[in-house]
Formats: C-alpha cells, structure tokens, sequence
C-alpha cells in the first residue's frame, strides 16, 4: 500500500507522525491532510536515509533547491557541493535538474548526500539519451522516456516533476496566444518540438495510467509540472496556462483514484497584482493539491537579483496557499549559480516562507519572532545570533562591525535606543 493508501485507511505511518512532530500538529492532523491529498510526504518506498517534511495545507512552507549537471564539462563534485550547501543552508528538499553529463551517478550521489527528499524531471535524462543514441533528441520514443522514469523511480527518488497536462491541445491554443516569450519552461519546450517533430500527443498524458502504475509501485510522489509556465508577466494567466491547468486538476483526481501523492508545480513570471488570483485558481481547478511554485518572481527587469524578486513573489504566493517554494538564484536567466549563490537562494526563500507562515499563523512561526525580539530588546546578541534564520552571516556580520560598545549594536553605539530606553522602561539586564 502506498502511503496515500494507508491515510485512507486510517492508518498513521511513521512518516506522518514524524512530521506531526516537527511541525507541532496532531498526527491525525496529518493522515486526514494526506488522505485530502492537500498534504504530501514525498518518500520514495526504495529510500532510507531521508527524513521528509510534510508540504501543503496547515504546514510550514517548505523550500526546494535545484543543482543538477549541464553537460559533459560540468562537475559532479561541484553539484553535490551545492546539494550540501542547499541542505545545510535550510532547504526541505533537492531537485537534480541534471541534463547531460553521467546524470544516473549524479542523482545517486544525491540521493546518498541529501538527508531530504530528492526530486528530478526524467525527460531531461531521455532526452540526452536520445540525442546520444539516435544523435537527436526529437528520436527518443515514448519507451525511452518511460525506461528513465522507472530507473529514477528505482533508484529512490522522491519526487518526479513530469509534463503530464501540456496536450496538442493546449500547444494549439498557445500558437494563438501571441505570447511573448513562448515558452520558457525547458522540459516543456523539448517537449513540444518533440510532440510537433513527431505529430503525436504527449505520451505523458496518452499513458498517464502508466506513469501513476510506476509512481505507485515506488510510492513516489508525482509533481505534475507546468509546460505552459509564463516566461514573462505579460503572458501570465493567458488562455495556454489555464487550459493546462485545468488539465492538471484532472490529472491530480485521477492520481489520488490510484492512490498515488500528487502536488501541482506553478508559474515563473508574475505581477504583484495576480500572485494571489493565480494561486487560488490553482487550488480551485487542482482540487487543493499542494501547489510547487518556481518563485514566482515578479519583475522581468531584476537580472542578477532574481531572488530577491523571487521572494517577494513567494512570499505573496505562500500567504496566498502554496505550500512549497522552488528557490531562485542570482544567476536565474544570466548563468549558472555556484555555491554561494545557491546558499543565498535557499536563504531568501526561507525568509519568504517564514514571513507568509506568519501571515497565516503557522503554528511556531509567531514564537520564533518574539523569542528574538525578546532577545535583542535585551541585548543578547549570542541569542539573537543563535535565533537568526541565518546565524552563520549575523555572526561575520557583527563581528565585522561590534567595535564600539560590547552591548550595543555597531550603528548605534553608546547611543543605543533600546540601551537608552530600557534605563526608564525596565526589564533589561544590560540597561544600567
């Protein structure tokens, strides 16, 4: 049975009680959300050394970071170097975008690097499969792609994000759109050249069933990920995204019928003004299904700053119900990030999970907040320090500029507000 399967039946796993635990909730909280399939705990049945999170309705927003090879020429060595630094900078799951290169022992080096779950997009592999067999990626045959979805499942991954919705439909309607930027979305533009190379329908959505049979034997959770995601904020909500989407909640019925997880992967580029439609949309055509959304970020213009403009949009699209951010980095649009700057990606998505889990009333978010408002209305630096979403850059950061007084912050000084003020409104240890 499936742990899906199992919710349904009443039974609670050790997976939902570990996550009722982590997140302070009931863990018949948790089986009825799984059940509802508006919760996921994306573990694969072949996966041992992972500890998932709980991601959707009633819990912590949750933060994915991706790595992955993009070439013969790339490092492994350096992708699992980001995959450590991801985790270690706070990320509840790894994404291996890989795209060429030896892309089965970079995930299975993932997979044993990360304590948390690993996702992937299997028609990247078939497609570099197929331009190495057939000397063309438009080649591969729907075998192919069905032959690297059954290894990755085998080999333990959690999560696999698949283009299940993009019909000849839907590639119809967005031939009239008149987008600006077509399509952004790197599987879905393969697919598609393929799926108009060949003049077939997309063998995701032909067999379906055959996709939710290999993610139900493997426990595996389906991420149905978006072909159609907007490239730009002008083609954002146009008739191509919405049609898919409405294909997707389809889809999400017919998975939770087969008793597999599903969540829905979102949109790219959006405008301020329609985060919160998009999302509610979502969760209305996707019957509640956890939305996985990449940022979203709001502006075309931020190259080099995209994630900061990624967790604005995430911030607005977690308070609007997404249960799960794709972290985006600096180098979104320009290059590839390294290390650091994924770190930096992981740590501002954070920051925009958190400051919507407060907007919501996430259970604990609130008491994180006052425990280090606490702490610096005392002036215990250790403790805000140790309170700090990312102690380790507080830490460089105060030490760089502590000169002045031992108490007070760097800017301040002797002049210290809180020190000042604390002499005449008491409840400071440091004030006099």
């Amino acid at each position: 049975m499936t742990r899906l399967s199992k919710a349904l039946a009443g039974e609670i796993t050790p997976e939902m009680e570990q996550v009722a635990a982590n997140e302070g909730v009931a863990p018949e909280f948790v089986r009825r959300g799984v059940a509802a399939g508006t919760i996921v705990i994306p573990r694969n049945a072949n996966r041992i050394n992972s500890a998932p999170p709980g991601i959707g309705a009633g819990l912590r927003t949750k933060v994915s970071a991706s790595v992955g090879l993009h070439g013969n020429n790339t490092n492994t060595g350096l992708e699992i170097a980001k995959v450590k630094a991801a985790v270690a900078a706070g990320a509840d799951s790894i994404m291996d975008l890989s795209v060429g290169g030896d892309i089965d022992a970079m995930r299975r080096e993932a997979l044993a690097a990360a304590s948390t779950p690993v996702g992937t997009l299997p028609l990247y592999q078939a497609l570099a499969e197929a331009s190495d067999k057939y000397g063309t990626a438009v080649k591969m045959t729907a075998e192919d792609l069905f032959a690297v979805i059954e290894r990755q499942a085998a080999d333990g991954v959690d999560f696999m994000a698949l283009h299940c919705g993009t019909t000849a439909n839907v590639v119809e309607r967005a031939k009239k759109e008149g987008r600006i930027d077509p399509l952004v979305s790197y599987g879905g533009s393969h697919l598609i050249g393929w799926m108009l190379h060949n003049q077939l329908e997309n063998p995701l959505y032909e067999q379906y069933d055959r996709v939710l049979e290999i993610a139900r034997r493997y426990d595996a959770t389906i991420s149905l990920a978006d072909g159609m995601r907007p490239g730009c904020l002008a083609d954002s909500l146009d008739g191509a995204q919405v049609e898919e989407m409405v294909i997707l909640g389809e889809l999400v019925r017919r998975a939770r019928e087969a008793g597999v997880q599903v969540m829905v992967k979102g949109p790219g580029h959006v405008p301020l003004d329609q985060v919160e439609a998009t999302v509610a949309l979502q969760r209305s055509l996707c019957r509640g299904a956890p939305y996985f959304v990449f940022g979203p970020v709001v502006t075309d213009i931020a190259a080099g700053h995209d994630h900061i403009s990624a967790a604005i949009g995430g911030a607005l699209a977690a308070r609007a119900g997404a249960g799960f951010i794709c972290y985006v980095t600096a180098a979104e649009h320009i290059g590839l990030p390294g290390v650091e700057q994924v770190r930096e990606g992981v740590i501002a998505a954070r920051i925009a999970a958190h400051a919507a889990d407060l907007a919501k009333g996430v259970r604990g978010a609130q008491e994180w907040d006052l425990q280090l408002s606490r702490a610096r209305k005392e002036l215990d630096w250790e403790k805000q320090i140790s309170l700090a979403l990312d102690p380790e850059r507080a830490k460089l950061l105060r030490k760089e500029r502590s000169g002045e007084s031992a108490t007070a912050c760097a800017m301040c000084g002797k002049y210290c507000a809180m020190e000042v003020v604390s002499r005449y409104l008491g409840g400071s240890k440091q004030g006099c």
